[in-house]
């Protein structure tokens, strides 16, 4: 897989104001990326990185549901256009996923938003179990 760029709707938590981004695939990891970002946050950080891992290959069962609203500001409408991606925090006692703000991208266009899900009993700080 190559890389991907993705236009936000909205920056992405903590990395506001840019909305340029880059999807790049880690390798030898499947389904793991690092999502690039092209420019200065507000708090300073240059070309800020984060990594990103797809639900469908790691989280099989992870499966949250979009308002139609969600869906429609980054043109989704069909759902399996949809790519998600959940936010991994690697740290010394294992890696947390972050299940309650994915990132969804919409495949055919490489639009993208990370979305907070609202009323849906989900954790920010999920233990990512080994395989």
């Amino acid at each position: 897989m190559s890389n991907i760029p993705l236009t936000f709707t909205v920056a992405p938590f903590g990395l506001e104001p840019l909305v340029s981004f880059t999807l790049v695939p880690v390798a030898g990891a499947d389904g793991l990326f690092t999502l690039v970002g092209a420019g200065v946050t507000a708090s300073g950080v240059t070309d800020p990185r984060l990594f990103l891992l797809d639900a469908a290959s790691h989280l099989p069962s992870y499966a949250p549901s979009l308002s139609d609203a969600q869906a429609a500001s980054i043109g989704l409408a069909d759902p399996a256009d949809a790519m998600l991606l959940v936010v991994a925090n690697p740290g010394a006692a294992g890696t947390t996923v972050n299940l309650l703000a994915p990132v969804v991208v919409n495949a055919r266009t490489g639009v993208g938003a990370q979305f907070i899900l609202e009323d849906q009993d989900l954790p920010l700080r999920a233990e990512l179990a080994r395989r």
